[in-house]
Formats: C-alpha cells, sequence, structure tokens
C-alpha cells in the first residue's frame, strides 16, 4: 500500500471535486490503508457508534510515533476513516495529542457532504486516536 496523501494535498484536491467524485476519493482513500490482519478485528479494537463496522488498532514505530491499522466493511466509511489517519498517522503522540483533528477535517465539511449515519462515529474515531496519543505521550 502506498502511504496516505498529506492532508493538506487531500483538501485541495476535494474542493474541486462534485459530490460524486469526492464520494470516489473517499473510497480511492480508504483502499490505501495498510490490510488490517483479521485478527485484529475484534471487539476491542470497534470503534463504537458507527453505522458501518469500523476496527482502529494503534501501534508505534521504531521511532515511538503512532500508526494505526484501520478498517470498515464500508467503503466511505473506510474513507472516512483513512482521512481521519491521514492527519495523524506516523507522527509523535504528543504531536497527534496537540492536533484539533476535526478543525483538520473541517475542509471537507463531511457532515454536508456525507448522510449522519456516514459520520455518525466520526466523533469515536477521533476520540481513540486522541486518547491514544494522550495515554502514549
Amino acid at each position: 500500500m502506498s502511504p496516505l496523501p498529506p492532508l493538506a494535498d487531500l483538501a485541495e484536491e476535494y474542493e474541486f471535486l462534485d459530490s460524486e467524485d469526492r464520494y470516489r476519493l473517499l473510497i480511492e482513500l480508504g483502499r490505501k490503508l495498510e490490510v488490517m490482519p483479521d485478527a485484529l478485528k475484534t471487539d476491542a479494537t470497534k470503534v463504537r457508534g458507527c453505522s458501518a463496522s469500523v476496527w482502529v488498532y494503534p501501534t508505534q514505530n521504531g521511532d515511538g510515533s503512532l500508526h494505526f491499522l484501520a478498517d470498515s466493511n464500508a467503503a466511505i466509511t473506510k474513507g472516512i476513516v483513512a482521512l481521519v489517519l491521514a492527519g495523524v498517522q506516523d507522527r509523535a503522540p504528543r504531536d497527534v495529542a496537540e492536533t484539533d483533528i476535526a478543525a483538520t477535517l473541517a475542509p471537507f465539511d463531511l457532515a454536508r457532504e456525507l448522510s449522519s449515519s456516514r459520520t455518525q462515529g466520526l466523533p469515536n474515531m477521533i476520540a481513540l486516536v486522541r486518547e491514544t496519543a494522550l495515554r502514549l505521550a
């Protein structure tokens, strides 16, 4: 898998797309996530409150930076997860903890673009990433 593109690059591209192409961009982004082994898709790694099944598993790289494995059974939701991770992947826990993830996602205006059922688990995904970072910072 290729690494997730920088969030700023994604926001720039997203801005010029119509709704249908924005969906495609999210689906393509979801395909860039590393494969998450099925053994890690457990109740403990499942994100609560999502209409689709979403799993997020935090790890640390050798340099201590955070790296997340994630997956979803829904293509658009998987893209949303990838969007969240694009802003925090492979960064120091302290940097991630200090990042206002919701603000970094504001240019994507996901609540306007997607149904509420698609975005209802977003705050829980953000909270999981943030809590992991705070615990490890």
